[in-house]
This record gives structure tokens, C-alpha cells and sequence, in this order.
């Protein structure tokens, strides 16, 4: 450590200082091997006409653009999908519209999301998938909508109200 002596004389009379004061000036920390960015890793450049939609819930707002005469390749915020939703339930839902409609492999999916958790962020995208396939093929509607697929979902997270604790949550009350 390295210690510096400043001497500093007290302008006020009698506030007890001895008259030099001793300060030790810290030593910069040593800064710990700082980890390389690892790089944003494209499974495959997606190109070419495509049909754009948008789902929400929650919080969640996806922007799906559903390209025509792909392989199956779905990118989240430039990952792959399996990447970006480490769950299979999540994984599961966001291509369940493609197994409805019996098109899994027909597609190429680019997504954007923001906001929201990983759940709701799922919802808006499986939401912007289906609604981008009806515009493909209206034919496809009546499936989805069965499926419950199109159907946005309004639940949103309930305002507090003064005087609760949260949403409806009161404080305590004691009778006596």
C-alpha cells in the first residue's frame, strides 16, 4: 500500500485535532482477466421475401417474420431458438403452431422480442408465428383459432391501488 501524509491544520479553535492527520490512499485494484464477448452466432443468413406479424403478451412484443420455401431454421434475437429458450416446454410452444398446421419444416423464422420473461416472450412469439401463417394461408384460421393459437391473451399484470399493499392485497387489520 502506498500512504500518503497530508497535514492539514484545523481552521476551528479547539476542535481537538492533534494538528497532522495521516491518510493511507488506497492502491487501484488489480482488474481480473476480462472474459472475451463471445460472438453472436448465426446459424444461417435468412434472406428473401417474407410475411411479418406481431404477437404480445404480457409485457412481451415479438416481431416474427416468417420467410416461405425454408428448412425449419428459427432465430431468436440472432439465436437459435433452442439457444434462447433453453426449455423444451418453451421450445414446444413456440412451434406448436407449425405442428397444428402441419408445416414444420416449410418455414424459415427470424424473431425479435423484447420485454417480458422468458414464458411471456415465448406466448408473443408462438402468437406472431400463427398469425403470420394465416397470412400465408387463410385456410389455416379455423385450425389455429380451434387450437387457441390466435387468441391474444389481455392478461396483464394488475395495477396497485393506494391504501393496499399491492394490487388487492390490504394490511393487516386487527379487530382488538
Amino acid at each position: 500500500m502506498v500512504e500518503k501524509k497530508v497535514t492539514a491544520k484545523s481552521s476551528k479553535v479547539g476542535s481537538g485535532s492533534a494538528g497532522k492527520t495521516t491518510v493511507k490512499a488506497a492502491e487501484p485494484k488489480s482488474k481480473a482477466p476480462v472474459k472475451a464477448k463471445e460472438a453472436k452466432i448465426k446459424a444461417i443468413e435468412i434472406t428473401g421475401k417474407y410475411l411479418p406479424a406481431l404477437g404480445r403478451r404480457k409485457e412481451a412484443t415479438a416481431q416474427v417474420r416468417l420467410f416461405v420455401n425454408g428448412s425449419g431454421q428459427v432465430i431468436v434475437n440472432d439465436k437459435d431458438l433452442k439457444v434462447y429458450f433453453p426449455s423444451g416446454l418453451q421450445q414446444q410452444s413456440v412451434l406448436s403452431p407449425f405442428a397444428a398446421t402441419g408445416t414444420e419444416n416449410q418455414f424459415d423464422v427470424t424473431v425479435r422480442v423484447v420485454g417480458g420473461g422468458m414464458h411471456g416472450q415465448a406466448d408473443s412469439v408462438r402468437l406472431g408465428i400463427a398469425r403470420a401463417l394465416v397470412k400465408h394461408n387463410e385456410d389455416f384460421r379455423t385450425t389455429l383459432r380451434q387450437a387457441g393459437f390466435l387468441t391474444r391473451d389481455a392478461r396483464k399484470k394488475e395495477r396497485k391501488k393506494y391504501g393496499k399493499k399491492s394490487a388487492r392485497r390490504s394490511p393487516q387489520w386487527a379487530k382488538r
